[in-house]
């Protein structure tokens, strides 16, 4: 790592496990001299033949090691940079812990409370500090760049293959047979195809994310989300506060505020809405965000209105799809108009999940969307594209290239390539029913909570084979992670507490186009999770994770 660590600093390596679509020799010896529980010589011959390291996984916010939580002592060990370890006591951490409380509530670092009904739809209604780490996650240099450097990479690849409606059709044609969510968002692509429906503007508010596999010590791509990408308010707030806590502490923890880079995701997020906002060209439209009725990470989306409103003086509406419904037409020239509001811009942070359309109403919203001149963030190609059918298609030989022309550039994204497979591959299924435990069942689902794991995996692998061909295209599967873990100190609801912990890093990505013109393609911030190691699932606002930062060794 480069920087020594203490039980207190939350101090971990981010890792990722191999996956067997492309163990090398190395990466086998390497797993091998881990242990005889990790991997195996069960993976099937033809996995090996690859020459790079590409890695198959891919959880949506989830993380999937389990491991039993050692003792954890009472008093935690403070990291010096000499090597020494010092004892800090009780009252030290209280008085750390009550400080960033402080700063919390000070400065907006806010979400709705689960106790209260209304705190998800009233503003200021029954709030409590967002779950965080008390400091900083570590992540060698070399790996933050690579993160960075291919923001732009991810970007520029979502918006060509969007443009590829063959690819996106054909790749999510068996799936759409026993997915009905995917078959109507195809349904929904299909229509704007036949009326020759082209978004000559297209914003993408990205998110990719990555862990650091221990056995190769490579950085491994996990998930691209290309709707509702969150946290860019809340997770900005993170880094000011982990900084705020260094700045007052980082001598007694032998930590540099200096080591946490500034986090700009809700500046960026806001500067590429108000500059599709102005590529529409209509001075008195407003920028749209699609809500879900109950919100409780409402503040997130809040933060992001704010700057958008106080540095760009771009006004915004926040509308769930059955108020778009109901209050929403479009004018015979394309322009959607919602209370009354022209819309420039609409930025989802709802409709990525089946749970936000529970009637027909919703449907008829995300349609007249569609079928309107607004920017849509996203539109519903570069929703597709973000569909996990869709990478696992990406992650196949000679795709990549059908999408970019630069070698280096193609190169660059396999490196970080995690291998997943379609159920079609009989012989990856055979082995993941005789080793359940080294996968991971993933359907098409976003949000987290949707993941199988252990021998439920097994059990649905059987399930699925005997219900027909057909219902195999509803999932993919990947290779379960086995990331490495230290002991972290996390604060929810006011309450610190000591457990075993891993990370998972998200950079977010900006692109804007307006028809041959690329108005913004680039790294946008970032987002670190950080979750107990015993918990399959990792979401923050399903409760599984909490918000952390960057401390750059």
């Amino acid at each position: 790592m480069g920087v020594g660590c203490s039980n207190l600093s939350l101090f971990l390596s981010l890792s990722l496990s191999l996956s067997p679509s492309a163990l090398p020799p190395l990466a086998l010896k390497a797993a091998a001299a881990s242990g005889p529980s990790r991997y195996t010589n069960s993976f099937p011959s033809s996995l090996l033949c690859f020459t790079s390291l590409q890695h198959h996984y891919c959880p949506y916010t989830s993380f999937t090691m389990s491991l039993a939580p050692s003792s954890i002592p009472s008093q935690l060990a403070a990291w010096k940079p000499g090597g020494s370890d010092e004892v800090l006591s009780d009252e030290f951490l209280e008085m750390v812990v009550n400080d960033a409380l402080v700063w919390s509530a000070l400065h907006g670092l806010v979400v709705g409370d689960r106790s209260n009904s209304r705190s998800g739809k009233v503003p200021g209604v029954g709030m409590v500090h967002a779950p965080f780490a008390l400091t900083p996650t570590p992540l060698p240099m070399p790996y933050w760049r690579q993160a960075c450097e291919l923001a732009p990479l991810f970007n520029e690849l979502v918006d060509r293959v969007s443009l590829d409606a063959d690819f996106l059709q054909n790749s999510l044609s068996r799936t759409k047979k026993v997915d009905e969510f995917t078959g109507r968002l195809l349904e929904i692509h299909l229509q704007m195809l036949s009326l020759d429906k082209k978004e000559e503007i297209r914003l993408g508010l990205h998110r990719s994310d990555y862990m650091v596999d221990s056995e190769t010590d490579m950085l491994y791509q996990i998930e691209l989300n290309t709707i509702s990408s969150s946290f860019p308010g809340l997770g900005s707030l993170v880094a000011d506060l982990h900084r705020n806590v260094l700045g007052h502490y980082g001598k007694d923890l032998g930590l540099d505020s200096r080591n946490v880079p500034e986090n700009p995701a809700v500046n960026q997020f806001a500067k590429a809405l108000a500059k599709a906002w102005s590529e529409y060209n209509a001075s008195s439209a407003v920028v749209m965000v699609v809500v879900q009725g109950e919100e409780r990470n409402m503040y997130d989306q809040y933060w992001l209105s704010t700057v958008l409103k106080d540095k760009h003086g771009v006004a915004s509406i926040r509308k769930t799809l059955a108020e778009i419904d109901a209050q929403g037409h479009v004018l015979p020239d394309g322009t959607l108009v919602v209370d009354g509001h022209s819309v420039a811009v609409v930025y989802f942070r709802a409709g990525y999940t089946p749970n936000d359309y529970p009637s027909e109403t919703e449907w008829r919203a995300r349609l007249l969307i569609e079928s309107s001149s607004a920017v849509k963030c996203p539109s519903i190609a570069y929703h597709l594209v973000g569909t996990k059918k869709i990478q696992q298609e990406l992650a196949k030989p000679d795709i990549l290239e059908r999408f970019v022309e630069n070698k280096d550039h193609v190169a660059t994204l396999r490196k970080c390539f995690a291998g997943l497979w379609s159920l079609d591959n009989d012989e990856i299924v055979r082995t993941a029913m005789d080793k359940p435990e080294l996968f991971v069942l993933k359907p098409q689902r976003e949000g987290g909570g949707n993941n199988i794991y252990g021998t439920d995996v097994r059990e649905m692998l059987i399930k699925l084979r005997n219900e027909g061909n057909d219902e195999l295209a509803a999932y993919i599967l990947m290779q379960r992670i086995f990331p490495k873990d230290s002991l972290s100190y996390l604060i929810r609801d006011g309450i610190s507490h000591t457990e075993k912990t891993i990370s998972e890093l998200g950079i977010y990505g900006s692109y804007l186009r307006n028809k041959d013109k690329v108005i913004i393609n680039e790294q946008s911030g970032y987002l670190m999770r950080t979750k107990v190691s015993s918990s399959n699932e990792g979401g923050v606002a399903a409760g599984f994770a909490v918000l952390d930062s960057v401390y750059l060794t």
